[in-house]
């Protein structure tokens, strides 16, 4: 008989990921005596320590990080082969997870999410949130169907498809009131270096993760999204690069200034990206709707107002 279940295996991923059985208890929905029951229960059927425990915090053992490594594989094809059937039986998905490039905010697909429950109310739709290189992850290790505004090159070896959705030009930008606003001419990196950036965290849990214009060693403050880099960078906290729609009205208003750099950004794609040979009904529908033209814009719009 078999001592390792798939519900154990997603137990011990959401502790590593979460770092605590109460926290995997509410991601998972379950009550933590039931978490430490199904860890317990595997230790010792195994006869090995999964977790060193530190007060509330779980951390992995190194057998406990042999186990999930392996164990991840496992419920990636678990989840492959449970769509799989339910594609077959209805050409819907179950389910398709959506992820959005922290740039943007989830809930700009709004229409998009109402005007697709009309049509597919069968398929559950997830929104999630990534940033730089853990968004191209979590298409490939299916955690999401479909990349919505994925920044940047993919990871090499391919396996899935790309579609730009736009350039986005980017300035650098600082309150008025930042040092650096008064400093004449092109900021260099000794300037920079001796002030705090602000940078958006890389979501990546495997691959390598990607920073953009910081320096080493630099005091950094890090942040999970765009909008929360905008409103600190604003709040002279910080400087650091934006999307230049994020501070058109900014700049008009007072609340940032455009200041030029010796090494300025470059201009970068941002792309609609999914699976190479999936074609359910529901990424079809998602595809299309992303691939009209003018989409990116109209987000800009919409963004106006939150900024």
């Amino acid at each position: 008989m078999l001592k390792l279940s798939l519900d154990a295996l997603q137990i011990l991923d959401s502790i590593d990921r979460r770092g605590s059985f109460a926290s995997a208890g509410k991601e998972l929905h379950k009550v933590p005596s039931t978490i430490s029951y199904t860890v317990s229960k595997l230790e010792q059927d195994l006869g090995v320590q999964l977790f060193d425990r530190i007060g509330p915090r779980a951390h992995l053992t190194e057998a406990g990080v042999a186990l999930l490594e392996e164990g991840r594989h496992l419920l990636r094809a678990a989840r492959e082969l449970e769509m799989r059937v339910r594609r077959v039986a209805s050409g819907w998905e179950a389910e398709l997870t959506v992820a959005v490039d922290s740039m943007f905010q989830p809930a700009l697909l709004a229409e998009e999410v109402r005007a697709f429950s009309a049509v597919a109310e069968q398929t559950r739709v997830r929104l999630i949130s990534e940033a730089l290189s853990g968004t191209w992850e979590a298409l490939l290790d299916r955690r999401a169907d479909l990349l919505v505004g994925a920044a940047g090159e993919g990871p090499s070896g391919g396996g899935y498809v790309v579609e730009p959705l736009g350039v986005v030009r980017f300035v650098f930008a600082v309150a008025p009131d930042h040092p650096l606003a008064s400093v004449p001419g092109a900021l260099t990196r000794e300037q920079l270096g001796s002030h705090c950036a602000i940078a958006v965290a890389d979501s990546a849990r495997r691959l390598l993760p990607r920073t953009v214009g910081l320096l080493m060693g630099q005091e950094t403050v890090t942040v999970p999204d765009t909008v929360s880099k905008f409103r600190l960078q604003c709040a002279g906290l910080g400087f650091g690069f934006l999307p230049e729609p994020y501070v058109q009205a900014a700049v008009a208003q007072g609340r940032l200034v455009l200041k030029q750099v010796e090494e300025p950004k470059p201009d970068e794609t941002f792309w609609l990206a999914w699976r190479t040979g999936e074609e359910g009904a529901a990424l079809r529908w998602w595809r299309a709707r992303m691939q009209r033209e003018g989409v990116m814009e109209g987000w800009w719009r919409e963004m106006e107002g939150w900024l």
